[in-house]
């Protein structure tokens, strides 16, 4: 069985992380760059060199973020209807040798937001994701790390779950909807990154959940004015520009894909 998983999750891992590099800013720039050279074809080179230079650029790199996270605040928690389960999405934990619980990464917000609609009584449960990847069999997964943390912050341990091993938001979804049996469509509050929302709320709803969003983690730059500095390439400019383009290419794969069932079915 765990064999079987593996060969899934590297499959999944292909289509789901590398080749999408090769469509991504500097996966696509570093080939036109590799081509223009092998061919002495210095215009191709330049072409690849200002593409670089274009989505590394932090005004790109915000204009891209803010069209996948698509609003500009949090919602008010109070404005909330009560559900089945308060649902946070992993990806925020690096485990550390010797560190126990790990240390937190960019996405921390997903867990401290999942705690504070928990926290207003808006849901019975804290469900957080066994996410387990295939490069790492050693590793403890996440949701088992971040229930432990819930709990020694005051959360019962009655009313936090882990799901089973999931590689993906796909797998998530379902996982999360094997937890709650109960009614025939369960609503959860959905904690996630902003950028993440509109993929991960599709995947959820596709499964038969109904979903409130509450997203976090907003990478836009909304109060500085723009400078001669936004137009200069840095590694954040091109880190917003791939996280962007990345879901972008994401929610139209998995629109595509659900629309070839829905035709199949």
């Amino acid at each position: 069985m765990f064999f079987l998983w593996l060969d899934i999750s590297l499959n999944m891992l292909i289509l789901h992380k590398i080749l999408p590099v090769f469509f991504l800013p500097l996966g696509l720039a570093i080939v036109i760059v590799g081509i223009g050279a092998l061919l002495r074809k210095w215009a191709v080179v330049w072409i690849g060199v200002a593409l670089l230079w274009v989505f590394s650029m932090p005004v790109t790199g915000d204009w891209l973020i803010q069209q996948v996270e698509g609003v500009d605040r949090r919602v008010a928690v109070e404005s909330l209807e009560q559900a089945d389960a308060v649902v946070v999405l992993g990806g925020m934990v690096e485990q550390v040798p010797g560190v126990h619980y790990g240390e937190w990464r960019d996405a921390a917000d997903r867990f401290e937001g999942g705690l504070e609609v928990f926290l207003a009584g808006k849901a019975p449960l804290l469900i957080f994701m066994g996410a387990k990847v295939p490069w790492m069999p050693d590793a403890r997964p996440e949701g088992e790390i971040l229930a432990e943390r819930a709990i020694r912050l005051g959360i019962s341990g009655d009313a936090v779950r882990v799901t089973g091993r999931v590689g993906n938001t796909a797998d998530e979804a379902r996982a999360v909807k094997e937890l709650l049996v109960g009614p025939e469509r369960p609503e959860i509050v959905l904690v996630t990154s902003a950028f993440h929302m509109k993929r991960a709320s599709m995947l959820f709803r596709n499964v038969g959940i109904e979903v409130q969003l509450f997203p976090v983690d907003f990478r836009t730059s909304y109060y500085s004015e723009k400078t001669l500095v936004d137009f200069l390439p840095s590694a954040g400019g091109i880190e917003n520009a791939e996280i962007a383009i990345r879901e972008i290419l994401g929610l139209l794969y998995y629109k595509i894909r659900l629309d070839l069932l829905f035709l199949s079915s």
